[in-house]
């Protein structure tokens, strides 16, 4: 299948490591613009260095994407440095997991900052540029298939990531008009690195009968964010390996 995002200027946020730096490759790769936007400023500048001797175009932004006055700073200054996005991929996250029963008032905030209100300002700032300029821009949003199933003392993380959907369905709603689509995607196991040191056990549990790779989420944000995917919108694309149909008992 053929994407078109020679024309499209992608923000990243998160995008210095793992998936999110995979996703600036691969747009890069497929003639788009990315800026990546991050709160590690060494690696995300090398990461702009690597793409632009090798793929394509890319800068990057410091932001704390926890923090409206970071968000609102950053995105003005994409702009005012002639930038026009048209596809924002909300990726940035923690995963932190605490027992239950210990875990702080500020470690849950944290966690919520960091993964779900970081979704809805990057969101409302973006998309209140699409509306007023007539844009007809993509979201995805980073979830996990750890809003449907769960392990101990991921409260936090859980819970931000069921947010994170509930939050593009409404969205989806609410941007329909404009023609701004809204979309989830929901890893599961995606390794990173080390991907040759997985174990025969890692691969086989799953119905797909290997772990997922960072390539598998960045076709599955082309899909959502090519612009002639029209009729896509409030959907959320698990990319698991079959993971979250299986029912698994003890015997």
């Amino acid at each position: 299948m053929e994407y078109h995002f020679k024309k499209d200027t992608v923000i990243i946020t998160g995008a210095s490591h793992g998936i999110g730096k995979s996703l600036a490759h691969a747009y890069a790769k497929e003639d788009a613009t990315v800026i990546l936007m991050d709160n590690d400023k060494g690696n995300g500048e090398k990461l702009v260095n690597e793409i632009c001797d090798t793929e394509g175009k890319a800068a990057f932004y410091f932001c704390d994407v926890r923090y409206e006055s970071s968000v609102r700073s950053c995105f003005a200054s994409i702009l005012e440095d002639g930038y026009s996005p048209t596809i924002l991929i909300n990726n940035a996250g923690v995963s932190r997991f605490t027992n239950f029963f210990d875990m702080s008032l500020s470690e849950w905030d944290d966690v919520q900052s960091t993964n779900l209100r970081s979704v809805f300002l990057l969101s409302q700032v973006t998309a209140t540029y699409w509306r007023d300029h007539g844009i007809h821009g993509r979201i995805v949003n980073m979830a996990s298939t750890r809003a449907m199933m769960a392990e101990p003392h991921s409260e936090a993380y859980g819970a931000s990531k069921g947010g994170i959907l509930a939050l593009t369905y409404t969205m989806a709603m609410s941007l329909g008009d404009y023609q701004i689509r809204v979309n989830a995607i929901s890893p599961g196991w995606i390794q990173t690195t080390h991907y040759d040191e997985l174990r025969d056990i890692d691969h086989n549990q799953h119905p797909s009968k290997r772990v997922g790779h960072p390539n598998d989420i960045s076709k599955a944000c082309f899909y959502l964010t090519d612009k002639d995917n029209t009729f896509v919108t409030g959907e959320n694309l698990v990319v698991d390996g079959g993971m979250t149909r299986k029912m698994i008992y003890e015997h």
